[in-house]
């Protein structure tokens, strides 16, 4: 037995309904279902049924039917599930005698299943367990709830309906909305207002969420007025105690919401609103005829659905969205546009002054986005940015607006949105959730302005983003598919990887792991060819998520536990291997892999003068990118001689002992590179490097190698210069490169162009590049 407390719509009778069908269907073995609603039974003239009576009760169309004494029968066999539906639908004079009709046939019909279902503030707590009720709560919807909700509301619709696929349509852009916009998704916490804002969302043909005043509007007056009146809760000539309507209502708790927003609340003791209620009475004449402050709040609790008492003596609204939207409104109504705009910096404030800006005449939406825009301007950063943000989105709701005022809000967000590059990515993200509504895309965006949405997007990092990054994952923009795989780790594992990772183009991407919950759901769908690991997961997770043969390329960092490489025994399509940040101490597992390119940094153990001798068993290793010290006199000792090397590049502090010493020895080479040297190249050094008979590419620093003094290479004919800041003095390197044909100008990361001289040096216009690094 069981009393079921839930708030306005949050399926209670719904359930009840739900019960009886499933019972009815034998899906509960032979029990039978009494569905009793009680605002139906205490209308009957001669009170509340005996269990012969159930059926006409409820106006059953067939109830003369029933044979004599069914319904006794059944409950006295134990096989009556009661579904008493209501308590604070019927006036508070009659619970008590409800509760004694519940105890009569408690008494006569023992062992049957009940379940009544109640408001949580309409009758006390406890007020059935010395019956042997036990008390639950229905819980608010959560996010795939209200998913699973709106994807069926959407099938039951398409029923017999001729537009399916503008259903189809629809459903996916209500879901995307109600994972976008906070306030919507705050909004959709129970069945009652999913299903009215799917209801709004395809009479308005996908119209939300600019219809945002119009569905709060719509939702309070369900809750305050049309709900108990579609009901039938009130009849003409029978006396229901309080009946207020809409607009006292509203009056009401537009007072009581203001004084929690004022004072930063999102409850207040039960006093206190007993005495914001008698302050307001006086002005509401209609409402004060019908009771004192504590009858008209305790209506307000029991009926209205916007309040409730989750602890004794303590009052609050059952959503914060409805808080917002009636302390907005009073804050126009008493002109508190001053205070509005000093809490602007606010967060807690921020949907306030967008209800404000709904609220408001012209005039007065004017004077608030001016005055907004102005304090923008005096601010700091990030607050500034967020205040002209702020003012930004609050422009959806301003349906009349100075033309002037609407540029000024425009212009001063403009530079904002959407970003361009990292930097203005953070700084935007920095604005909070805000943001989310606002971010563009992907059409109509360059491929760097869509990464730096994507950006801007993943370090926002709630679950709101989203939607936002979903709009971006079948972008062609590699950067922006790297972003999109990288930031899965700020985000739940099974719902990004269901709406982004799933729906990634795999061509050239390395997909991310960085937990071993995220490398099974790689698995799982499919294994990608392409993978980085980042972080401590376990080596037996790797293992087992791995499939034999699925890799063709490895990205290992940052992983404390990997000892060993004995987990790529079995990846025998393995030519590409990036290892760095790991406590590995031997490579041989490495020399029956059929790799073409290896990758060895920041790799303590390896730090041995003969660490890389394993690497003399491979027959397919052609390209090396040494980032550890080698210990040794010169690098004739330290690389394999075996390894026909075609490419060879060091980095960090590679070469701290060798420096270029035996490089001329490298006769295979073709291409060299040499990254973030700590010192300068020497003559000897500058000598090594002119003895190498193959070598056709060159990829340098420019200031770090010093190559201004460096000497003539005729057979160079691919010039590559990293970190490129536009400050090199390159006059020279046509004349110490007269062979070139391709000069290729890798961009230092906060540079953006070159300048012009650089471009006309060379005999053919540089290649520009540059590499965004995730975020």
């Amino acid at each position: 037995m069981v009393l079921l407390r839930g708030v306005a719509g949050s399926g209670k009778t719904t359930l009840v309904q739900w019960l009886a069908v499933t019972t009815a269907r034998g899906e509960r073995g032979d029990r039978v279902p009494f569905v009793l609603p009680l605002r139906s039974l205490v209308r009957r003239p001669g009170g509340l049924p005996a269990p012969d009576g159930f059926l006409d009760a409820v106006r059953v169309p067939f109830h003369a039917t029933q044979p004599d004494g069914w319904a006794d029968r059944v409950l006295s066999a134990r096989r009556g599930l009661l579904l008493v539906d209501g308590i604070d639908e019927i006036p508070e004079r009659e619970r008590e005698r409800t509760r004694r009709w519940l105890r009569e046939l408690l008494d006569v019909y023992p062992g049957n299943q009940w379940l009544v279902t109640s408001r949580p503030s309409a009758v006390r707590e406890n007020w059935l367990t010395p019956d042997g009720f036990t008390e639950l709560m229905l819980s608010p919807m959560d996010r795939d709830d209200v998913a699973a909700f709106v994807r069926r509301w959407h099938t039951a619709a398409r029923i017999d309906a001729s537009d399916t696929e503008r259903l189809d349509g629809y459903e996916r852009s209500l879901l995307d909305a109600v994972g976008t916009k906070p306030a919507l998704g705050r909004l959709a916490t129970n069945p009652l207002m999913c299903g009215l804002i799917c209801a709004l969302h395809r009479d308005r043909r996908g119209y939300l969420p600019h219809g945002r005043q119009e569905l709060y509007d719509a939702a309070l007056s369900m809750l305050l007025s049309r709900r108990d009146e579609e009901r039938d809760m009130f009849l003409p000539g029978q006396d229901h105690g309080i009946h207020l309507t809409e607009l006292p209502q509203i009056q009401l708790l537009q007072r009581l919401a203001y004084w929690l927003i004022r004072n930063n609340q999102s409850e207040m003791d039960r006093e206190r609103a007993q005495r914001i209620v008698a302050d307001v009475l006086p002005s509401l004449p209609s409402a004060a005829a019908q009771g004192d402050a504590e009858q008209i709040l305790r209506h307000l609790l029991v009926r209205s659905g916007l309040l409730r008492e989750p602890a004794l003596g303590t009052v609050e609204f059952v959503h914060r969205t409805f808080q917002d939207y009636l302390g907005a409104k009073a804050a126009v109504e008493d002109g508190d546009f001053g205070m509005l705009v000093r809490n602007a910096v606010d967060e807690q404030w921020a949907d306030v002054i967008r209800m404000a800006v709904a609220h408001a005449r012209p005039r007065e939406r004017a004077q608030l986005l001016g005055d907004l825009s102005e304090t923008a301007g005096r601010l700091d950063e990030p607050a500034g940015t967020r205040v002209r943000l702020l003012a930004l989105a609050s422009l959806e709701h301003a349906t009349e607006l100075d033309p002037r005022i609407r540029a000024v809000v425009e212009g001063n967000a403009a530079p904002l949105i959407p970003p361009r590059t990292s930097q203005e990515a953070r700084a935007l993200a920095q604005a909070g959730p805000l943001v989310l509504e606002l971010l563009p895309g992907p059409d109509g965006l360059t491929d760097a302005e869509a990464r730096a949405v994507v950006v801007t997007a993943s370090l926002v990092g709630t679950d709101a983003a989203i939607p936002v990054l979903a709009r971006f994952r079948s972008h062609p923009s590699l950067p922006v598919r790297a972003q999109l795989t990288w930031t899965w780790h700020r985000f739940d594992t099974e719902r990004y990887a269901e709406e982004v990772i799933a729906h990634l183009r795999p061509e050239g991407l390395y997909f991310t792991a960085q937990s071993a919950s995220e490398l099974r759901v790689l698995r799982e769908l499919g294994g990608p060819s392409l993978l980085q690991l980042v972080g401590d997961i376990d080596p037996a997770d790797i293992r087992s998520a791995l499939r034999p043969g699925q890799l063709r390329e490895l990205v290992v960092r940052d992983n404390r536990g990997l000892r060993d490489l004995r987990f790529l025994s079995d990846q025998g399509r393995l030519t590409r291997l990036d290892l760095s940040g790991l406590p590995l101490d031997d490579l041989t597992p490495l020399a029956e892999l059929p790799l073409t390119w290896l990758s060895l940094a920041l790799l303590p153990g390896l730090e041995a003068p003969d660490s890389l001798s394993p690497l003399s068993g491979s027959s397919t290793l052609n390209s090396l990118d040494i980032g550890i010290p080698l210990r040794t006199d010169s690098l004739d000792a330290a690389l394999p001689r075996e390894l026909p090397l075609e490419y060879l590049r060091f980095t960090r502090n590679a070469l701290a002992f060798t420096r270029l010493r035996g490089l001329r020895h490298r006769h295979s080479v073709k291409t060299l590179s040499l990254a973030n040297l700590p010192v300068r190249l020497t003559p000897p050094e500058f000598a090594e490097i002119t003895r190498l008979p193959a070598l056709e590419e060159l990829r340098v620093n420019w200031n770090a190698t010093g190559w201004e003094a460096g000497p003539v290479l005729p057979r160079v004919t691919r010039l590559r210069l990293n970190k490129f800041s536009g400050n090199e003095d390159l006059t020279k390197a046509p004349g110490l490169f007269p062979g070139v044909r391709t000069v290729t100008l890798h961009l230092a990361p906060d540079v953006t162009g070159v300048p012009d001289h650089v471009l006309g040096l060379f005999p053919s216009r540089p290649v520009i590049e540059r590499t965004d690094s995730v975020l």
